[in-house]
């Protein structure tokens, strides 16, 4: 049988994003975007039916957050949303966006990452006295089952339905207590509210539910273990009739084999790009039904069917299964929606890549090739199998200069000439800095007309000269705006960039860019990840041109903008023919020569974020030490080739930072900036208890929502963030770059920053 365990919500041309910004600059209306977004979801479900996989998940579409939605739909929201109650799609929006109007300024919920991945969902909160209530989640798998129900009937299909619910124990485990009691004190009223869905699910003939556990893949504490027998065995006894399909996934499910196999579920899901055919053997033999990812749900590569097929078969002929299904590894929700739309891209390399529709035409001929034998798609297998060597054989991918260049690193490529405490004495001298200095993380807003500038001549419909002198031109604006309004180290603004790994990975050899390969990022945002097919070179300096002659406008120290190794790495689709270690110390040297460049132009301050260095982290603690070895060390490869008197900033986000507090030490960089500002500085506890020897700028504006903090906010804010760190340390600053906002937005909300930095130094 073959399935998918969830399916892109954007839509092919990002259908989804325009109806949600649509809506929120009120130029569609709350039924518009309800009809809108149903059509939508009814294309996918029609698309997935006429695919031929035997079951599809429904209920895995969200206008926002999967999260958000069983915040929302079972009925766990923060007190001081309730009065929005009336109004679900504002309620719905304001949480996770936040809202400013006339009279109100609601703050957005906290977000955090999806696990290792670029995906982020909304953070629940809970206290000892949240309440359950399924009410409006039934309503949503209503509309959801009634959907694909009439869809199926109208094509004759025989296409089976299996919701989707985020379970209950990864549920409560991804949300945090706002008042110090215990999330897993709460789950006998959860699963009340979870089995109260049975009845409804009965009566509409589902037969299977699927119930995502992505925890089960972490060491499991002896109380968690026995909360996932208890929940799932209560489960059971209220889905009479209805089979549990247990989806975990991102890691190896060996280190819970034994505890899944006594769960009260059905079906077990064992994402096979991460654990191996050994647990799955494990497994295998001690449940009655399994579903095997071992179609990549992450990254881009066509699957090679012919030893797919070879272990399958082996496999299949070991087990007496009841039955078995041939899947994706995760939801498809991590890849772009169909590569057949990428006529741009070199025809060689092309042939290589799989999208999300083309992962379900994988899963199809497997599961042809299983049941109805491989010489019933002999063609289809034969095309997968050439296009796998000419890969391998490709002239393309392998440069042995690039090989013997990282062969070449060595331990004095990865320290500063200094040590900090040394270092910081002769940037205040370089840099003549004040208490408190303000910045911005890199980016300002991207407006339609820059957008439009950068489309033209990508179509090389402006010349290179007009493009330049239009670049400069919103550059010029953004430096006189920050004069304006008293920033005291400055940057370019980055109108020249589509995104911050995107543009530099058009510019290295060996990345090759998508027209269409989007991803969702959080709500309406989308990004494109590049791809890494090869070993990777830079043909000149890339970012240069646009710093120096942005400080050129400026006496005050120019920042300049770089993305770290890791983050290239983290937020591209990357090779799996070679160790992603390898890769990221390829970027590492692109990234040091772009910073020795930056350098002999003068440029005193160098910020290479790396905003996915917790995201990289895997989820299995044994697993951290190889993986931060490398990441640290590609990370001082990149920025440890500089002056003493050259500042080295670096920027992350949405992180949790316990873990990984070493390594951001060991990082190195002179100044780290972080996101904060949802979190009322919670997040900087972990810098206090290290005590963290650097400087740090904790983000006091958050950018991901519409409304605009005021001074008195700012000033708060800072004033807990010193409750944490030393004056002398504390820089101010932004959460993240300014591009999705607007300019008035930031324009208000820059000036609000300034003055609460102001009001500081004052009472000094």
């Amino acid at each position: 049988m073959g399935t998918i365990l969830g399916f892109p919500r954007m839509g092919q041309r990002r259908e989804l994003k325009r109806m949600l910004e649509s809506y929120w600059k009120n130029e569609i209306d709350a039924q518009s975007l309800m009809q809108e977004s149903s059509a939508l979801r009814q294309k996918h479900v029609s698309l997935l039916i006429d695919s031929g996989l035997s079951e599809i998940p429904v209920n895995d579409f969200s206008l926002y957050d999967h999260v958000l939605d069983s915040i929302v739909g079972f009925g766990a929201i923060p007190p001081r949303y309730k009065p929005l109650q009336d109004d679900f799609i504002r309620l719905y929006f304001a949480m996770a966006r936040g809202e400013r109007g006339a009279n109100h300024n609601t703050k957005a919920m906290e977000m955090s990452k999806w696990f290792d991945t670029n995906y982020h969902y909304i953070i629940p909160e809970f206290t000892r006295d949240t309440l359950f209530d399924p009410t409006l989640m039934i309503q949503k798998l209503r509309h959801s089952i009634e959907e694909a129900a009439q869809i199926i009937k109208e094509k004759g299909a025989t296409t089976k339905i299996r919701p989707v619910l985020l379970g209950p124990i990864s549920f409560l485990l991804l949300g945090k207590s706002s008042d110090g009691s215990k999330v897993l004190d709460l789950l006998p009223r959860l699963l009340e509210a979870y089995c109260s869905i049975a009845e409804f699910c009965t009566e509409k003939g589902i037969a299977t539910v699927q119930f995502d556990e992505p925890y089960l893949v972490y060491t499991l504490s002896k109380e968690l273990q026995e909360a996932y027998k208890t929940a799932y065995k209560t489960v059971k006894d209220a889905y009479k009739g209805i089979e549990i399909f247990l989806a975990s996934y991102f890691d190896d499910l060996a280190i819970n084999a034994d505890l899944v196999t006594e769960l009260a579920v059905d079906i077990i899901h064992i994402d096979l790009q991460r654990s191996s055919f050994e647990t799955a053997e494990y497994i295998a033999k001690r449940c009655k039904a399994i579903s095997l990812g071992v179609i990549d749900g992450r990254n881009i590569w066509k699957a090679h069917i012919s030893s797919l097929l070879s272990t399958l078969n082996a496999f299949l002929s070991e087990h007496s299964l009841q039955r078995c299904y041939i899947g994706s590894s995760c939801s498809l929700l991590h890849c772009p929606f169909d590569v057949r739309g990428e006529t741009e891209l070199d025809a060689e390399i092309a042939e290589w890549l799989s999208f999300s529709l083309q992962k379900v035409e994988e899963i199809q001929l497997l599961t042809s090739a299983l049941s109805k034998g491989a010489e019933s798609v002999a063609t289809s297998i034969a095309q997968y199998d050439e296009a796998m060597q000419r890969r391998e054989r490709s002239t393309q991918v392998h440069r042995a200069e690039v090989k013997k260049r990282v062969s070449e690193i060595d331990e004095a490529m990865m320290k500063r000439k200094s040590p900090y405490s040394e270092r910081k004495e002769t940037q205040k001298q370089r840099l003549q800095l004040p208490l408190f200095p303000t910045t911005t993380i890199g980016s300002y807003p991207q407006t339609a007309e820059i957008r439009k500038i950068r489309a033209a001549f990508k179509k090389q419909s402006i010349s290179y000269q007009e493009y330049q002198d239009s670049m400069r031109e919103e550059i010029r604006k953004v430096v006189d705006f920050q004069e304006e309004v008293g920033l005291d180290v400055l940057v370019h603004g980055e109108p020249e960039r589509n995104d911050m790994v995107e543009y530099f990975g058009e510019r290295f050899d060996g990345f090759v860019s998508t027209s269409n390969g989007w991803v969702q990022s959080y709500g309406s945002r989308c990004v494109k990840p590049p791809i890494i097919y090869g070993d990777l070179q830079r043909k000149t300096s890339i970012t240069k041109e646009w710093i120096s002659f942005a400080q050129s406008l400026t006496k005050k120290p120019m920042k300049g903008m770089l993305t770290g190794p890791v983050t290239i790495l983290q937020w591209s689709f990357v090779r799996n023919d070679i160790p992603r270690s390898e890769t990221a110390f390829q970027i590492a040297l692109l990234v040091r020569d772009e910073i020795e460049d930056l350098e002999k132009e003068g440029i005193g301050i160098i910020q290479v974020d790396e905003p996915a260095l917790r995201e990289g982290l895997p989820l299995q603690s044994e697993k951290h030490s190889e993986y931060l070895d490398w990441a640290v060390k590609s990370f001082r490869v990149a920025s440890s080739g500089v002056e003493d008197t050259t500042q080295i900033h670096t920027h992350m986000c949405y992180s949790e930072f316990n873990e990984i507090m070493r390594t951001i030490i060991d990082l190195d960089a002179d100044v780290i900036s972080i996101e904060a500002s949802r979190s009322d500085m919670e997040l900087l506890e972990a810098f206090k208890e290290h005590s963290y020897p650097n400087e740090i700028g904790p983000g006091i504006y958050d950018i991901h929502s519409p409304r605009i903090p005021s001074t008195e906010e700012m000033i708060e804010l800072l004033q807990l963030a010193r409750k944490y760190i030393n004056d002398e340390q504390l820089w101010v600053n932004p959460d993240c770059g300014l591009k999705t906002r607007q300019w008035e937005e930031v324009s208000l909300a820059l000036r609000n920053m300034v003055s609460a930095a102001h009001f500081l130094r004052t009472r000094k």
